[in-house]
């Protein structure tokens, strides 16, 4: 299984930027999927997640700001970051679980698959 991210890139604050997770060596469909993210300093955290059944999973700091998607006809999960903040800096993981219940979703341990990270860079 392969996982590879995208998308990251310096933007000014109030920006936008699309990540984008492409997954290869595994059934898509029934895949979950997720964004963490890990700023300096900080330990990762979790940021975003779709369930293979569609259901979408977000922490507070972004509710209203991103969006998480999949189009599993291209093996691809993608995160819309809009209205940026510096805040949001941080270097950008997506993770995949086959097996993942609902409880754990938001969990890192929940994922047994990870890709690279792809760094977000928000300027004030």
């Amino acid at each position: 299984v392969q996982l590879q991210a995208s998308g990251g890139g310096l933007v000014q604050a109030g920006g936008s930027l699309r990540l984008s997770c492409a997954a290869s060596g595994i059934n898509f469909r029934s895949t979950s999927m997720a964004w963490f993210r890990q700023a300096p300093g900080l330990e990762r955290e979790f940021v975003a997640a779709i369930k293979w059944t569609r259901s979408e999973y977000y922490t507070d700091s972004v509710k209203g700001r991103f969006t998480i998607s999949r189009d599993n006809a291209k093996n691809t999960a993608y995160l819309q970051m809009n209205s940026l903040k510096p805040e949001d800096t941080a270097v950008y993981y997506c993770a995949a679980s086959t097996t993942i219940i609902t409880s754990e979703m938001t969990k890192q341990r929940g994922y047994e698959y990870w890709g690279q990270g792809t760094l977000v860079t928000v300027s004030s």
